[in-house]
């Protein structure tokens, strides 16, 4: 074939053999490689239907290691000479540019020595090349020759105009493209070489000025982007003349621009450009072009700050700060000239709206400070305006105007986050400011930020705060003042606790907070006031609030926790003895809402304690309930026994203190081993299936399930849980305590569930079972989300729970189809339950999972809709919503069911069901409009019953559904 006179026929030769060293060219000697090489160079001159399959045989020899010194220059030049490279089809241009590429990674020196040849030969084998294949790699070859510092000889220019020709992208992918190229990569690979030496700056420069005034958002967003890029590897000289024509265009698209993005990419690009030129190394002899270029910005920008109610105000301030942030030699030569001017502008404007546009100003260059730290005493001009700042500023706190002291308090924590910036007696101010926001400002907003700004600025000054702050708190908090209401003190009672638990971000200030809570709680447990359960509420929230500051320091954790948990422990204890005993004092520690606050405290106390720790005290607190040890408690001298699971009615008070026991033991490390562990489970699951009391049954459920999630596999683990499986049956079964025995199924099949115990299925088919009980079944229905639902108290992450990543769609491919079969075997009378318990599953499920299953389960939740029970309509209703906007074609063909569904329910008697069905129906204008559009004037005419609804948030949903429609 090889000699056959028909090019055809010889192309056909040169194809097998370029083939067959494309899997042998690595078996190849020197001697073979030279003779081939000099055999298809020659063959380049054949006829141009030989010329692919030459090029196929050229790559593979390309890959050879035993390849001559001299051969790879002698390839590139026979084909530079040879071969019309654009006018081949793109797989064969796209083999050509891997031979360049592979003598390049593999016979660098060898080409350096071709000079400025090689970028030229180059140059022509991509000119006018359009495929976005071979563009990616050609560009890459680009940024080589630049990186690998070829020889770029007179043809820099030339090279800049192949490649920038491309500029600015402006390709679109098929649609189905196999290829996977995203405009983003073809952009991306174009700006790294455009950006890739400063030889290109006197050509690229005026193209990027160009295109920064096109019409085109992207052209011009790609503009800006490349200047960003590019000031990163230029300097003074590349940028000197372009400089003024640059800022020109960036100015006048932040004045003019309607696009938050095109704006964001301006102040970027002039942030660069001032941080190239602060970075710049001068001679003695050249311009500081730093100065001149801020000298402009200031000029066209600083007239714009004396005009608060123009509308240039705030893009001249971004630019400046823009300038000012990208260097400490900017940031002072801006604000040399802009802080005085607004502090006198502030001065000026007694409006609070105009004086809140200066603070934020004003505000944006002080956090601007914050990037360099420490305030250097000789340079700085804030240190030199330290007295008129400070005095803006707390004029700002003192204003009638909320949103006035919002920024107040913001520009008070960053002048304290500025090292050595505030003087002492600047601190006491601060802190009395802080104070009198945080307890006596009648704003919500205003008492929330100064605590927030306490907590910030309190780990900076914990002297201060501790000396200062604390004891004044304190005293507010002691005081009984006469003249006020109880409401109003209360009030004032509430906000001194929130803002001690917000000040105890240092471990030297909660030292001297939590006494001080802890105080007052023993002040509220002996009073008679009949507000006692909501004080407690708040003294508990706001010792949850510090145990959650202390966990990521271990002292503030392990001093918190070993004062604060045995302190809860003896208050309850005392309680739970002396309702025992009859005595009638402090009942209202012993009540549901309050041991409920206390739960989230211990548990947050004990998460990040480390197992030594934990191991230390589970050896005091576990031996107090099941022996009554007392004697680690503070104030141990009680009138009678702790023993919360003996039986008796008069130990009531006592049982109900298991809620501190699951708080303690279900949040400690799953390294921790529990003392007497196997006792303590037993008397829980007891007293799960025997008490009386609901909050005590359910508290003893959830510590049992809680210990058995953590609980080694193995022996002892199957045996208790056999013996809760035989408890929970016979209390199923009949009699006075089925309800308890539900609620322990419930907790323990969560904690097997989340584990992947191979139980968790026996117990699930029980539930299951229990939902064609006609006293039990609602109460199970519900069940199914208590099992799917994130728990706040046991059995989850935060608490060392073992939770498996994928358990709800395991559950849900295990369960769902026995729910179903279930819901159709049904008497009507229990149907309602399992459609409840798969309207729970669904609404817990990841959305994807959701889609792919369910063209299955649609006309099941469109059944669930016309179910009288409001929770399974809430819950159908919650979960349809997302499936409309995330599956819109399946949706679609049910779009009749779905109109008529919603417009009924929008006129139901519960409120929550008349939004939930709003919202779907404003959901359902996701649909394609042919769809929709039978139904518009329907649904209009419906949804103008709804705008007229006794309820302001009905009304609201029916305005933006009725809108949409």
């Amino acid at each position: 074939c090889l000699e056959n006179t028909d090019p055809r026929m010889r192309g056909r030769g040169i194809q097998l053999l370029s083939q067959v060293l494309l899997q042998c060219y690595s078996l190849l000697q020197e001697k073979e490689v030279l003779h081939l090489v000099l055999f298809y160079e020659n063959r380049l001159q054949d006829h141009h239907l030989v010329i692919p399959s030459v090029l196929q045989g050229l790559r593979a020899l390309s890959m050879c290691e035993v390849l001559s010194p001299g051969l790879a220059v002698s390839v590139l030049k026979a084909i530079f000479q040879e071969v019309h490279v654009q006018s081949l089809l793109q797989l064969d241009r796209h083999t050509v540019y891997s031979i360049i590429t592979n003598f390049m990674g593999t016979r660098e020196e060898e080409l350096k020595g071709l000079g400025a040849d090689f970028t030229f030969g180059f140059i022509q084998v991509m000119d006018g090349e359009k495929d976005p294949r071979n563009l990616l790699v050609a560009f890459q070859i680009v940024r080589d020759l630049i990186a690998k510092n070829y020889a770029l000889g007179p043809f820099v220019e030339e090279l800049f105009e192949v490649t920038s020709c491309y500029f600015p992208i402006d390709f679109t992918p098929p649609p189905n493209d196999p290829h996977g190229i995203q405009r983003e990569d073809l952009i991306l690979s174009l700006r790294a070489v455009l950006a890739s030496t400063p030889q290109f700056a006197e050509f690229l420069l005026p193209l990027l000025i160009e295109k920064m005034d096109s019409d085109l958002q992207s052209a011009k967003l790609d503009s800006l982007q490349t200047l960003t890029a590019c000031c990163a590897i230029y300097g003074q000289k590349e940028l000197q003349e372009f400089l003024p024509s640059l800022w020109s265009s960036l100015r006048r698209e932040v004045f003019q621009t309607a696009s938050e993005k095109v704006e964001a990419e301006c102040l970027a690009a002039l942030h660069a450009l001032s941080a190239c030129l602060s970075c710049s190394v001068l001679s003695s002899d050249t311009e500081d072009l730093l100065d001149s270029f801020l000298s402009s910005i200031l000029q066209d920008c600083r007239h714009h700050l004396c005009e608060p109610d123009m509308k240039l105000v705030w893009p001249s301030a971004k630019l400046l700060q823009a300038a000012a942030g990208a260097s400490l030699r900017a940031y002072h030569c801006v604000t040399s000239s802009v802080l005085p001017l607004l502090l006198e502008q502030y001065t000026k404007h007694p409006q609070s709206s105009q004086r809140r546009t200066i603070l934020e100003m004003l505000l944006g260059f002080l956090e601007l400070q914050q990037k360099w730290g420490h305030v250097e005493e000789d340079e700085s001009t804030l240190l030199s305006l330290r007295a008129p700042v400070c005095s803006v500023v707390f004029s700002a706190l003192t204003d009638p105007s909320v949103q006035l002291q919002l920024v107040g308090i913001r520009a008070l924590t960053v002048l304290g986050s500025l090292q050595g910036f505030l003087s002492p007696s600047d601190l006491e101010l601060v802190v009395d400011h802080l104070i009198r926001l945080a307890l006596h400002e009648e704003d919500s907003q205003s008492s929330e930020a100064a605590m927030e700004a306490a907590g910030s600025l309190a780990p900076l000054y914990p002297k201060v705060f501790s000396g200062h702050m604390v004891p004044r708190l304190e005293e507010e908090l002691q005081s009984e003042r006469q003249e006020e209401s109880p409401c109003d003190h209360r009030s004032l009672r509430q906000r001194c606790l929130q803002a001690l638990a917000a000040v105890s971000t240092h471990t030297s200030i909660v030292r001297e907070t939590v006494p001080v809570l802890l105080q007052h709680l023993r002040k509220v447990q002996k009073g008679s006031e009949a507000g006692n359960t909501q004080d407690m509420v708040s003294v508990c929230q706001s010792l949850h609030r510090v145990a959650l500051q202390c966990q990521q320091d271990a002292e503030s954790c392990w001093y918190y926790h070993q004062t604060v948990v045995p302190c809860l422990l003896a208050m309850a204890v005392q309680a739970a003895m002396q309702e025992s005993t009859h005595l009638l004092l402090a009942k209202a520690l012993l009540e549901e809402e309050v041991l409920a606050a206390m739960v989230p405290v211990i548990s947050a106390a004990t998460t990040h304690l480390s197992p030594e720790l934990a191991t230390q005290s589970v050896s005091h607190v576990v031996p107090l309930f099941l022996d009554g040890e007392v004697s680690f408690l503070p104030q141990n001298s009680f009138p009678c026994s702790f023993q919360p699971f003996e039986d008796g009615e008069c130990l009531e008070a006592q049982r109900r203190l298991v809620a501190l026991l699951m708080a303690f033991v279900c949040s400690l490390p799953r390294n921790v081993a529990i003392p007497q562990q196997e006792r303590l489970l037993h008397e829980l699951l007891a007293l799960s299936c025997s008490c009386n009391c609901p909050f005590t049954a359910t508290t003893a459920a959830k510590c049992f399930a809680g210990l058995v999630n953590k609980h080694l596999a193995g022996q002892q683990l199957d045996e208790i849980l056999q013996l809760a499986v035989n408890r929970m049956e016979l209390g199923l079964a009949e009699g006075p305590c089925r309800m308890q025995a539900l609620t322990l199924l419930l907790w323990v099949t969560k904690a097997l569930v989340l584990r992947y115990h191979p139980l968790s299925s026996c117990l699930t088919d029980k539930l299951l079972g229990l939902l064609g009980d006609t006293e039990l079944g609602p109460a199970a229905a519900d069940g199914f989300s208590l099992l799917m639902a994130e728990s706040p108290d046991v059995l989850h992450k935060g608490c060392h729970a073992d939770v498996r990543i994928m358990f709800r769609q395991r559950f849900f491919t295990d369960n769902v189809p026995k729910l179903v079969q279930g819901f159709h075997g049904a008497g009507p009378d229990v149907k309602a339950n399992y459609l409840k318990g798969l309207s729970h599953v669904l609404n817990h499920l990841p959305k994807p999972v959701l889609v792919t299953e369910l063209p299955t389960l649609l006309s099941l939740l469109l059944e669930a809709l016309s179910c009288s029970d409001r929770v399974v309509q809430l819950s159908t209703l919650s979960c349809l919503q997302p499936l409309l906007l995330e599956a819109p074609q399946i949706m679609s063909l049910h779009v009749d069911t779905l109109v008529t569904k919603f417009l009924s329910l929008t006129s139901s008697p519960t409120m929550a069901v008349r939004i939930a069905a709003l919202r779907c129906a404003h959901a359902l204008t996701s649909l394609p409009t042919t769809v929709l559009l039978p139904y518009k004037a329907r649904v209009i005419r419906a949804l103008a019953k709804p705008l007229d609804d006794k309820k302001r948030l009905v009304r609201k949903e029916a305005v933006a559904a009725r809108g949409e429609w």
